[in-house]
């Protein structure tokens, strides 16, 4: 469920996280999901599809796309903008950037674009998932983008763990020297809250991530 509360803005769920009130309804949990695959499908993959173009950097017209969904599904012939607005700044990923009435996706693309984005106050460790069957192979020569123009990396192992999921069930995390990569000249962007981008990664800058310590009180005996 997609809300707009009077005084904190947007927000999904039944209510205000901030003041509890329920706010004005904007979108259902069917709509959301729809349209936040359309919109990421544009802004990465497709815009050709629906007759738009995206800029150099990315970018599309939020009004554009609204004409352009409501021509290829009528059944959105009441979308506006701020319907998308609220998709894209309540995205728990942080996939999507608005600015003024324009649109992008932060990472994903298939597409080639130039994504300006922030390259400092990076992390010195960033993560990344593989299989069983990659690890080896990743870890001798390197990481290289696969079906993506850049290759993903995570804020943190649980963020790794999260995305390595998707694939397989017990996804191997590989640490990144984040630190080392950048004073050896790779450009590495902040992307999401949690998403970091870079062109390839040595094999060097890579190890496999050490497994979580144990909880404080394990093998404690019970009292």
């Amino acid at each position: 469920m997609l809300r707009e509360c009077s005084q904190h803005g947007y927000f999904r769920g039944e209510a205000c996280p901030v003041c509890g009130q329920p706010g004005r309804f904007l979108l259902n949990d069917r709509e959301l999901d729809h349209l936040g695959r359309v919109l990421t499908g544009i802004l990465r993959h497709f815009p050709d599809r629906y007759g738009l173009t995206i800029d150099p950097h990315g970018w599309v017209s939020l009004p554009e796309i609204v004409r352009a969904v409501a021509r290829r599904h009528p059944s959105y012939h009441w979308l506006r903008v701020p319907h998308l607005v609220a998709i894209a700044e309540t995205d728990a990923k942080g996939r999507y950037e608005v600015r003024e009435d324009r649109v992008r996706a932060t990472y994903g693309h298939t597409l080639e674009v130039d994504l300006d984005l922030p390259t400092e106050n990076i992390p010195d460790h960033l993560y990344f998932p593989v299989t069983s069957d990659e690890a080896t192979i990743v870890l001798e020569v390197g990481l290289r983008p696969s079906d993506r123009r850049k290759v993903h990396l995570s804020k943190t192992a649980d963020d790794a763990r999260a995305a390595g999921k998707v694939r397989t069930p017990e996804p191997i995390i590989l640490e990144i020297d984040a630190r080392r990569a950048r004073s050896e000249g790779l450009v590495i962007m902040q992307a999401g809250k949690t998403v970091y981008l870079v062109d390839q990664v040595p094999a060097e800058l890579l190890r496999r991530a050490e497994p979580a310590p144990p909880e404080a009180d394990a093998g404690r005996p019970a009292t």
